[in-house]
């Protein structure tokens, strides 16, 4: 499907050490140039903040993963010859700063001490230190976003942000609650990561040109990714191994929050030896919590979320099937196919 490509060396050094892992090299390839142009804005920007917080912001920036939303939002917007403007990279910016700016925040929330295999903001700095830069950087990024000669992309940034914000409120207004359901769950999620994923993917096709019909269908697609990378991160939250995702785990539990591998197992089980389970795991016992864990080993909170997961990865292709953009088809379809792949290492 893909040709083979080779990166050049100075390229490869732009792709964060656990995206190679993963093997987004193939994935980076055609996007490379951009990609190293997004490094060199995104550093550049600390010049923008006051002289005291620099250092922050250059640690925080410099310390992110592997830039999901800004290769969606690359590959959405790219021309049919495979073009990427410079509006694309500067939008990319917004976003990933926005995305960077929740992890701040999350890392808080959840007391979480690394992220990408480093301290967080939080754990080297303090939290309030780390609730001020986190504000700081929406604000940076909204600043960025009202530099475009189209009111529609602050608006539609602000929009994204305001929602993110919003689930992020509504899961800890939830947190140690184990009567929330399935649809609550979604509702959370579908505003605290897929809004963002939605964002990149109609942001990139609206800056690239497309008509409305291919901005809706590039939207749709990023929200059922979106949904289903989720669904990844909280299962991975539960059962993935720390050196291999690079962050800390095992917050959702410890943080009262309820993922959809705790709700698949409410469904098998009666209220009572569910709220047992849970409340006895949250406090932090060994026992309690591998118990716990066991319990939703079994094969139907397994085979429940796998196939919940892969129902928004089929949802997400159906949608590209109606975007025009063929030169980056196949290549947000390897998105689908690496985050899969993730999913599937962890259940062999």
């Amino acid at each position: 499907m893909f040709p083979k490509m080779t990166l050049p060396a100075a390229a490869a050094q732009a792709i964060p050490k656990g995206a190679q892992k993963l093997g987004f090299d193939q994935l980076y390839a055609p996007i490379a140039p951009a990609m190293e142009t997004l490094s060199r804005l995104l550093e550049s920007q600390k010049d923008d903040f006051e002289p005291e917080i620099r250092e922050l912001v250059t640690y925080t920036l410099a310390n992110s993963g592997k830039r999901l939303r800004p290769i969606l939002l690359f590959y959405t917007g790219m021309s049919h010859e495979g073009q990427i403007s410079g509006e694309l990279v500067k939008a990319a910016a917004v976003v990933e700063m926005v995305h960077v700016a929740t992890l701040v925040h999350d890392d808080v929330l959840d007391s979480a001490e690394l992220r990408h295999r480093k301290a967080t903001v939080a754990q080297k700095y303090g939290n309030a230190v780390a609730v001020l830069l986190g504000d700081t950087l929406f604000a940076h990024a909204l600043k960025l976003a009202s530099e475009f000669s189209s009111v529609a992309v602050c608006r539609l940034v602000a929009s994204a942000t305001q929602q993110v914000c919003s689930g992020e409120i509504s899961q800890t207004l939830q947190r140690g609650n184990p009567e929330i359901s399935r649809a609550g769950y979604y509702r959370i999620i579908e505003l605290k990561t897929a809004e963002l994923f939605r964002a990149a993917c109609a942001l990139g096709a609206e800056l690239g040109g497309y008509g409305d019909l291919d901005v809706r269908a590039a939207s749709d697609f990023g929200k059922h990714l979106g949904v289903a990378y989720q669904i990844f991160d909280d299962f991975a939250d539960l059962f993935g191994q720390e050196s291999k995702i690079g962050k800390t785990l095992g917050t959702d539990l410890s943080s009262g929050k309820v993922t959809l591998p705790m709700i698949l197992l409410k469904e098998q089980l009666s209220d009572e030896r569910f709220v047992s389970l849970f409340n006895n795991a949250r406090r932090g016992v060994d026992s309690a919590q591998s118990e716990f864990l066991d319990a939703l080993r079994c094969d139907a909170v397994m085979t429940g979320v796998i196939e919940e997961f892969e129902a928004h990865i089929l949802s997400a292709k159906i949608a590209l099937n109606r975007y025009d953009g063929r030169y980056a088809s196949d290549y947000l379809n390897l998105i689908c196919d690496l985050v899969t792949t993730q999913v599937q290492s962890m259940v062999e």
